[in-house]
């Protein structure tokens, strides 16, 4: 990458053309979809050596399965890992520009917050089996790695050296990066996958107590 700079005159290195060369810098989405987080978040493997409610729900109602599904609190199902080239230029007065461009590492934890639930989202099929409305899956946290998170080049604009550096530009250009990633994350289908991956967690937490559940189409976002 730095041979390939040094054939840009560092007078014109803008932004759009890094963007360029770098192709807008693929995003790097090294998506960890793996159900580690999900069994983490929800004990399974504890539930399984019985230290966690191994008995199944003798009376199978709407508020008992709630009570259990709960106990899962904000279940995390999904995290992207994406790395983007962000860039900012602002505008001097009365003449020149300042740019700056950030080489990011961001992360996307997505998925189902419970809490919300509610009896009215279950239906009770026969003794064993119930159908469940789960919210829909949304966002939950977007942030950037600091630690691989810096600077790759500052700079004004050559011919106004008397120029300022503005000491927020570092700042509004990793707000913007937030902004980059949790959209890159959105387009790369997150929300679908913490939704199916929300699904499995919760068929394989009712299982472990005797209960078969199957899932309506979720609710929208609000």
């Amino acid at each position: 990458m730095n041979r390939l700079l040094e054939y840009l005159p560092r007078a014109h290195l803008s932004i759009q053309t890094v963007d360029r060369f770098l192709v807008k810098w693929k995003i790097l989405a090294l998506i960890t979809s793996s159900f580690s987080v999900v069994l983490l978040a929800l004990g399974w493997t504890y539930l399984r050596f019985g230290a966690f409610n191994a008995y199944p729900i003798r009376s199978l109602s709407a508020p008992a399965v709630i009570t259990q599904v709960k106990k899962l609190n904000q279940l995390v199902t999904v995290k992207y890992r994406i790395q983007r080239v962000v860039g900012m230029t602002e505008s001097k007065v009365p003449a020149g520009e300042e740019s700056i461009l950030l080489m990011v590492e961001g992360q996307a934890l997505a998925g189902v917050d419970l809490a919300a639930l509610t009896p009215d989202e279950i239906v009770i099929s026969n003794r064993r089996s119930v159908t469940l409305q789960l919210p829909a899956a949304k966002l939950l946290n977007v942030f950037l790695d600091e630690k691989a998170t810096k600077v790759w080049d500052r700079h004004i604009t050559w011919w106004t050296p008397w120029v300022t550096y503005d000491p927020n530009l570092e700042h509004k250009a990793r707000l913007q990066a937030v902004d980059e990633v949790r959209a890159a994350a959105l387009q790369m289908g997150i929300l679908d996958e913490a939704q199916r991956n929300a699904q499995n967690a919760i068929a394989n937490f009712l299982l472990a107590l005797h209960v078969d559940v199957s899932f309506k189409t979720p609710a929208s976002p609000d």
